[in-house]
């Protein structure tokens, strides 16, 4: 399509494992008037007490508790809540009473039900609620949490992790590049990230990443030295394990087990079996650069030099989406009520986490999302772990996320992967069995490997523990702390940091080919470290640009994956219509035009990106001087023509 805007948006999305859990809805989005409700999030088997209103500015209630609960009372009422019924197992229910929560940075609040109530109760009460003309959007405060991953059985392990450096070269394919050597264990390695010749270039420092997770715990071979500038954003007592509600200082994990009370009999079943603690923060952390690295022991973290900012937004039974879109704003650099404000702001925000249902830009997940690529981070979100489509999970779906699925080895798209065009591109999260298929001999080359703790509960001080486990959880990290090294080598060569879109545009345009060709779309192939790093430094660099005269076709031209060529084309004055064409030949390119200096994916007028090689761009009454065309290979690219014609006023 062609984009005439100035800074090119982000059209990202994300989420999610458990593997497939519910029908999809076949309505996402609901609404009255001019109002919106997204009912997508709720489950034919699912129970909801919290929902996030966004009044429209201006109106009485925004400003008032009080008129929020007697417009959520009269909303109960017309959805016939407010009087005494059976539940579906004959017990009987009382009247359903509202109540006020908090505010929340988007400036949307949390109201909530004396019961829970089931999806169609749900989606009755939200209809209610957007019927009011004071509400502009409603949607469920809904249970997120971390992706599931699958773990390394023990006898995987090394019996005893000895912290020497040999561990990376025979445990990290992830981070080598893609080369069909043989790792330590025999399997060719085609599926690797290339991040260890990305080191050449840089190393993090600089940048901060903030890692949205279940927090992180202390270990000999990770650096843990932001965690008590980080926050647990949890405000709900029975998930954070604490006494009593409320957020406390500190990115730390406590632990998330649910195989004793309460949480056993709240949020477990057949499907969802009681589980020890995960201590996923601290693994995905430790991938994206928290793990001490170069340092003569255990395993390396990607960008080893930045700091990591842990921020515990997962507790037992998962985490709220009004306490995880809060985080995301503080994580920017936002202010949030009641909260100190963020002394390290990051410019990268990994959310390996997930949930059921479709994001928009009006829901708090995608308006905290815009705020935060706003100041300038770069949101990267898991792709899922139910081999379904990313359009359906969320924060996949999210507009402005870089949304991750994951790959093994050998390349192929992992089998529990989502996929769709949700997905932006791939990265190392293992693929488990051998050949990353879908069953059989799990295999050490299928996990993605990093320190963890031991702990079933409560957190094991100063652990010295390593683990291995495959998801898109484990892939998110990787495409994270490559997005740090590529901010990171700007910085350390005065170079002004990327804007999230043109983060983007350099991870997809440089990503690598999988070797076994993906079964359902995985974005634009699979992160390349060490191209994207390189083309991080070098793009926006002036380019000698090829004259194009008025209607004269440039033919059968060539370039490379990624490669970017710039032409010119002087416009007079009094010029009723410009037209700028690509077409014939092979490959995929995008054009972008823009008037005075060359464009970028940063900076442009107008682009054209449809797949394929015809492009066009056409400006009515464009101004007079020097319009610059810069050609983008996509992939690599010949036998092209590029034509620009200019008609006068009559």
């Amino acid at each position: 399509m062609s984009n005439c805007m100035r800074i090119g948006a982000l059209l990202g999305a994300s989420m999610a494992f458990a593997f497939s859990m519910a029908a999809h809805a076949a309505a996402p989005a609901g609404g009255l008037g001019d109002a919106h409700y997204n009912i997508s999030s709720l489950k034919s088997d699912g129970h909801y007490d919290r929902f996030i209103v966004t009044w429209r500015p201006g109106s009485a209630e925004r400003a008032n508790p009080s008129l929020m609960r007697q417009s959520m009372g009269a909303a109960l009422s017309r959805a016939g809540l407010v009087r005494a019924t059976l539940s579906p197992q004959g017990m009987m229910q009382a009247p359903v009473q509202a109540s006020y929560g908090r505010r929340l940075a988007i400036g949307a609040d949390v109201l909530r039900t004396s019961r829970k109530l089931d999806r169609n109760e749900a989606a009755a009460l939200m209809a209610q609620i957007a019927s009011d003309p004071a509400v502009l959007h409603v949607a469920p405060d809904v249970l997120r949490h971390a992706v599931r991953d699958i773990a390394a059985p023990s006898s995987l392990r090394p019996s005893a992790f000895k912290p020497s450096d040999t561990e990376f070269r025979q445990y990290q394919w992830d981070l080598k590049a893609p080369s069909g050597r043989a790792t330590a264990f025999g399997d060719r390695n085609y599926g690797g990230s290339h991040v260890n010749a990305a080191w050449d270039l840089a190393d993090g420092k600089g940048v901060v990443i903030a890692v949205l997770d279940t927090g992180i715990t202390t270990h000999v071979d990770v650096n843990t030295k932001l965690a008590g500038a980080g926050y647990d954003f949890i405000t709900d007592a029975f998930l954070s394990g604490r006494k009593n509600d409320g957020r406390i200082p500190g990115g730390w994990d406590p632990g998330d087990w649910t195989t004793g009370r309460p949480w056993q009999s709240m949020c477990t079943d057949e499907f969802n079996p009681p589980q020890p603690s995960s201590w996923h923060g601290t693994h995905v952390a430790s991938t994206v650069g928290a793990e001490r690295t170069n340092n003569g022991i255990g395993l390396a973290g990607i960008a080893y030099r930045a700091r990591v900012l842990p921020i515990r937004v997962l507790g037992h039974c998962g985490g709220y989406d009004s306490d995880i879109s809060d985080a995301i704003i503080w994580a920017a650099g936002g202010h949030v009520d009641g909260v100190p404000d963020n002394t390290h702001p990051a410019q990268v925000i990994n959310l390996s986490l997930a949930g059921y249902g479709q994001c928009t830009a009006d829901d708090p997940m995608g308006q905290a999302i815009a705020l935060a690529n706003k100041r300038g981070a770069v949101v990267v979100v898991a792709a899922g772990n139910d081999n379904d489509n990313a359009k359906y999970f969320s924060p996949a779906s999210c507009p402005g996320t870089i949304t991750v699925a994951a790959t093994g080895v050998t390349s192929r798209r992992a089998y529990y992967s989502n996929y769709g065009r949700t997905v932006d591109l791939a990265a190392p999260g293992g693929g488990i069995f051998a050949g990353d298929r879908s069953s059989g001999e799990q295999v050490s080359d299928g996990f993605v490997w990093q320190a963890i703790n031991s702990g079933t509960t409560k957190p094991v001080a100063d652990d010295s523990n390593y683990a291995g486990y495959a998801g898109t959880s484990q892939a998110t990290p990787h495409v994270s702390g490559t997005v740090a090294l590529m901010q990171a080598a700007r910085l350390a060569r005065g170079l002004k940091p990327l804007s999230p879109a043109a983060v983007l545009d350099i991870l997809q345009r440089t990503a690598a080919t999988p070797k076994v060709a993906p079964d359902h779309r995985i974005g634009a192939g699979i992160l390349d470290a060490y191209a994207a790093v390189n083309m991080a430094i070098n793009t926006g660099t002036t380019n000698q640009a090829t004259l194009l005269g008025n209607g004269v076709a440039l033919s059968d031209l060539s370039g490379a994956k990624g490669s970017r060529t710039v032409y010119r084309i002087d416009v007079p004055e009094g010029t009723a219509k410009l037209s700028l064409r690509t077409s014939g030949g092979s490959g995929d390119v995008t054009l972008y035009v823009n008037r005075g200096t060359p464009a970028t994916a940063d900076d442009y007028h107008c682009r054209s990106a449809h797949t394929g090689t015809s492009e066009s761009v056409v400006l009515d009454h464009p101004a007079a001087g020097s319009w610059f065309v810069t050609l983008v290979g996509r992939t690599g690219y010949r036998g092209v023509n590029l034509v620009g014609k200019y008609l006068a006023s009559r």
